[in-house]
């Protein structure tokens, strides 16, 4: 394992950013990933908000194009980096800014929902690093305020959530104006089909990268397990909110239709909740989420694509109202709590069809979750 950025090989700049923000030891995927993206080699990641992967690709990134310094073009940046929603958009371009603030490179964030000028006028002046989202990409594009013929690296960050939300189309239409010639890197949380297809398309000879949260993150946590019918999870998990211990509460569901009937029971028996997942507006998750930041909401119902980058200090409790089919999907779900040394239980509803589900989450977690109660019908 890499001890320390400076085995890295990154320059001096760059480590004094590093330091300047106390990062000393780099993460599982910055030490793995750095070496070949410094090389120049295309790479597959695999990994969850959270890891450190950010800074996996950007660190690499922005030494690369301090090495090869060139004159800035108007309306052409020189690297790319695509991030499903606004709020991600935005935490990459902060990232960029620390990472960066000692090499004359120079970034810009766009994405929809706001007034294009201020964006235009950034890409006018000239940018070499470009965060963007899919779709306000794909209008200035079109309308002739960027060309993307100079892109010389392009990440593609959170794959999976990109085609969950349905921005496969315009992904494609975005790769075919890049150059053929380019480092090209995407990252995801999972590998399913349509994510490992889009990488075959755009990656040259990958280097794969793949890291699941520390294991010691888990061990903190308080797992308990209720067995319990479908037909009664609801009533169980008004029960569980009866005590005021659980103060904040992450609640997981399969599916999208699962968080809406899930938070709008909660809010009718006077719990305050809501729902975010892929069909909800942009607008409306960043609500939802500040709401739960803030203590407005006391739960937040989440499909497992819809929470990815939720990163919020103070979640008391991870409730499983249903059980993931993945069983790697567990261990990311319950790391939302015990986060910065703090407690943090996780509950997880078992009805007699998911029996073979906990069954691989106790194998891959190594232990037994604690069996707290029955309530079948």
């Amino acid at each position: 394992m890499t001890s320390s950025f400076a085995d890295l090989a990154l320059i001096e700049p760059i480590r004094r950013a590093l330091s300047l923000e106390n990062y000393r030891q780099p993460t599982p995927i910055q030490a793995q990933a750095i070496p070949p993206l410094l090389a120049g080699r295309d790479l597959c990641g695999i990994a969850q908000t959270g890891t450190g992967k950010t800074a996996a690709f950007a660190l690499p990134m922005l030494q690369r194009l301090a090495a090869d310094p060139r004159p800035r073009r108007r309306f052409s940046p020189r690297a790319l980096v695509l991030a499903p929603t606004r709020e991600l958009a935005v935490q990459i371009g902060d990232s960029f800014r620390v990472y960066g603030r000692f090499l004359p490179l120079r970034h810009a964030v766009i994405f929809g929902g706001v007034g294009q000028q201020p964006q235009v006028k950034a890409l006018a002046a000239g940018v070499d690093i470009l965060i963007a989202t899919p779709g306000r990409l794909l209008d200035l594009l079109e309308q002739g305020h960027l060309r993307l013929e100079g892109v010389s690296i392009f990440v593609l960050d959170e794959a999976d959530r990109m085609l969950d939300i349905g921005f496969i189309r315009p992904i494609r239409r975005i790769i075919a104006a890049l150059p053929k010639m380019r480092q090209s890197l995407c990252f995801s949380a999972t590998m399913p089909p349509e994510v490992a297809g889009l990488c075959r398309d755009i990656l040259r000879d990958p280097q794969r990268v793949e890291v699941t949260p520390p294991a010691s993150t888990v061990e903190r946590i308080d797992q308990r397990v209720f067995f319990v019918d479908a037909a009664n999870k609801r009533r169980l998990l008004s029960t569980l909110l009866r005590d005021r211990t659980v103060a904040r509460a992450l609640v997981f569901t399969r599916t999208k239709h699962g968080a809406n009937r899930v938070a709008e029971q909660l809010s009718r028996g006077g719990v305050r909740a809501d729902a975010i997942h892929g069909n909800k507006s942009q607008g409306a998750r960043q609500r939802a989420i500040a709401g739960f930041r803030e203590g407005h909401l006391r739960v937040l119902v989440a499909t497992d694509i819809a929470a990815r980058g939720i990163d919020i200090d103070g979640i008391t409790h991870v409730i499983n109202y249903e059980l993931p089919n993945v069983p790697e999907t567990y261990v990311h779900r319950i790391g939302r709590t015990a986060r910065a040394g703090a407690a943090g239980t996780a509950i997880s509803f078992c009805d007699h069809a998911e029996r073979g589900s906990l069954r691989d989450i106790e194998k891959l977690t190594r232990r037994a979750l604690t069996v707290i109660g029955t309530h079948d019908a």
